[in-house]
């Protein structure tokens, strides 16, 4: 069976593991601590990051825009849509999500691996303004979401999953039709619940 490696607090992990559900993957959830750099891990990325999927010959598949990518493949195009236009917005809105993600993790890093005295607070400034500038952007054309969905739907419900779980409070009131689109995302697709990013 299809392994993925994974975090649950990573919002990549939680968007592959999404989109392999949702493209009726079959797949085995392992759970791996990269700060440990577990053999698993490294033997299949030596990177070390994850999410990797491994697939049933033992082939690795990593990052995780690559991943959704393979999935769309092996599920005949059930994660994205197939007419071109439509694909290049769903492509875009994962690379958006994605985007997001990389800022907001590398915020929770500089405060985590520094020394409290060495934290660089106008660099985390600049992170926060990009932040602020792809929220204020969704929010004011939030896309368009029913009961179907493609990988940038995906991406960016772990993306804001991942944006309540660690920025509480700083951005709920300034983008309400954003925090609207996430709950209209879970409860559309409660089967996903269970992937999206936690604390552990």
């Amino acid at each position: 069976m299809i392994q993925i490696l994974y975090s649950p607090t990573s919002p990549y992990s939680a968007k592959v593991r999404m989109a392999a559900k949702h493209a009726g993957l079959e797949f085995e959830s392992v759970m791996v601590n990269t700060s440990v750099a577990p053999e698993n891990l490294i033997s299949a990325n030596p990177l070390g990051k994850i999410p990797v999927l491994i697939t049933v010959d033992g082939q690795s598949v990593f990052d995780s825009r690559c991943i959704t990518q393979y999935i769309n493949r092996v599920t005949g195009s059930k994660l994205f849509p197939r007419q071109s236009e439509k694909r290049l917005d769903a492509e875009k809105l994962e690379a958006l999500a994605d985007g997001l993600c990389d800022v907001l993790i590398t915020q929770i890093y500089e405060r985590r691996f520094r020394p409290e005295e060495k934290v660089h607070i106008p660099w985390l400034e600049k992170q926060w303004e990009k932040t602020e500038r792809v929220l204020a952007m969704l929010d004011e054309t939030p896309p368009r979401i029913g009961k179907r969905i493609h990988g940038g739907h995906i991406a960016l419900a772990a993306a804001m999953s991942y944006l309540a779980l660690r920025f509480e409070g700083r951005w709920e009131k300034k983008y309400p039709k954003l925090k609207r689109w996430q709950k209209r995302f879970n409860d559309l697709h409660p089967d996903l619940a269970e992937f999206l990013p936690r604390a552990v």
